[in-house]
């Protein structure tokens, strides 16, 4: 059973949502702040987090900064009052799949909660042995495992499959709705630029300086290339 962690302040949210997802064969904890949540993580496995920007004098994209370095677990933000395309912007940059205005169809986010879990790959160790090796990274498919110079780099579900698209077609100018396909990005209808967001993300983790993209770069009009040489390789079997 995937195991859900909403954190909202308002108690009446926190339990509708608490009470709603259980119905449906998942397992919710609730938590008013981030004070309970190192204690949840050091126990217990979570498939995904919900989390409500305001908490009092907490800001949610705190949370949501330290748990996307931390972990590839998919994060949904709600938000009463936060509704700009800047605040959208900054939360999806930070690492979270979604965003979603109060109030909303508590149906609604179920689907969303639904396709998220669905969207995060499974670990294939053992079964898909790719190993892709570009400008002194490396990237282990099957343990989705990025290294460089001896040093794991995490990666969010949606940037695992974006880097991946673009190793699988280097030098190859792929257009965004390719990357949205590639990357199963599912909220694309809701916020158009989700596949620059998620470019920007990866260019922070690969790039020596994003502001000036040497790896990913931009075909403006039409979407990103991989300006690298891959080699690709296979795993041995354990």
């Amino acid at each position: 059973m995937k195991h859900v962690l909403v954190i909202d302040d308002d108690s009446a949210i926190r339990d509708l949502l608490t009470e709603y997802l259980s119905q449906h064969a998942l397992r919710v904890t609730g938590l008013s702040d981030s004070h309970g949540l190192q204690r949840v993580l050091s126990t217990d496995e979570v498939d995904l987090f919900i989390i409500d920007l305001n908490l009092g004098r907490e800001d949610g994209l705190d949370i949501v900064r330290h748990l996307s370095s931390t972990s590839d677990r998919p994060i949904i933000i709600i938000s009463g009052d936060r509704l700009e395309e800047a605040d959208k912007v900054i939360g999806l940059e930070l690492g979270a799949v979604d965003y979603i205005a109060k109030p909303f169809g508590i149906r609604e986010l179920l689907a969303r909660v639904r396709v998220s879990l669905r969207s995060r790959p499974a670990l294939q160790t053992g079964k898909d042995r790719t190993i892709f090796r570009f400008e002194g990274w490396e990237l282990d498919v099957g343990l989705r495992r990025l290294v460089h110079g001896g040093v794991e780099r995490r990666l969010t579900a949606a940037e695992f499959n974006l880097l991946t698209a673009f190793l699988r077609a280097p030098r190859q100018v792929l257009s965004r709705e390719q990357l949205l396909l590639a990357s199963r990005v599912h909220n694309q209808e809701v916020f158009d630029r989700s596949i620059d967001v998620l470019v920007l993300r990866l260019r922070r983790k690969l790039e020596a300086d994003p502001a000036r993209p040497r790896l990913i770069r931009t075909e403006r009009g039409v979407g990103y290339m991989l300006a690298a040489d891959v080699e690709v390789v296979r795993r041995h079997k354990v």
